[in-house]
């Protein structure tokens, strides 16, 4: 209905059927707890995507003493003041962190890549907080090739269990007849190597001193930025 004809009908027709349609097209299509519910949904995957949790079924990030050490820095930065030294330095361990687990997604994804899977990489890797071990199509076999994966290959960057984010993806590659083909050319790209204790040593986030220097912040209001040194041994200003 046209605007001039609206303020036709609304002058000399006495109708309210302009005042209807109005309020009709008011009318949000999505309620307000519905668009907050799409948007803490698209939260978490930005959190998953961002984060890269181990364990992505488990919302408290505790069960897995990697994913604990991640969440408490994070928890630990967010009651920092934003631009202090302390905040500065919980951000270089948090971002080393995921630099890690980066790492290791993307080993997978150029593997996924050499066998032809170039469009669906992304989705194949991507896991949802919603993931459950009960929708698992070969959950044993897929468990069984995730540890020939970490024992036989260097495609994880720790002697820790591995991941369990990468038990689903392994289940996806099992339905599509792809996983032992992937873990041929995982032990082709990512051969075991005798120097990789030595390489872990050099290279491996060492998670007790950060979840001491964690604990350290969170007694301290995260803002003791000479705590925060001495907890490094550095004692240099940044």
């Amino acid at each position: 209905m046209g605007a001039a004809f609206k303020r036709f009908c609304a002058r000399f027709c006495c109708c309210c059927c302009c005042d209807d349609d109005d309020e009709e097209e008011k009318q949000p299509i999505l309620s307000h707890d519905t668009l907050e519910y799409f948007e803490r949904e698209a939260q978490k995957r930005r959190d998953q995507e961002t984060n890269l949790w181990s364990e992505p079924g488990d919302p408290s990030h505790s069960e897995r003493d990697d994913d604990r050490s991640l969440y408490n820095l994070l928890q630990t930065r967010a009651k920092t003041r934003r631009g202090s030294h302390g905040y500065r330095r919980l951000s270089v361990d948090i971002e080393a962190m995921r630099d890690m687990r980066r790492e290791v997604r993307d080993k997978w994804k150029m593997i996924l890549e050499n066998l032809g899977f170039m469009a669906e990489a992304e989705s194949l890797l991507t896991v949802a907080t919603s993931a459950s071990f009960d929708r698992m199509h070969n959950a044993p076999v897929a468990r069984t090739l995730l540890h020939t994966l970490h024992s036989e290959t260097s495609i994880f960057n720790s002697r820790e269990s591995p991941p369990e984010r990468y038990l689903f993806i392994l289940d996806r590659l099992i339905y599509l007849d792809a996983a032992e083909d992937f873990v041929a050319k995982a032990r082709r790209f990512y051969p075991k190597r005798d120097e990789d204790d030595e390489e872990e040593e050099e290279t491996a986030i060492n998670l007790p001193m950060l979840l001491a220097r964690v604990n350290r912040a969170m007694n301290g209001g995260g803002e003791d930025d000479e705590t925060l040194d001495e907890e490094d041994g550095s004692g240099r200003e940044e």
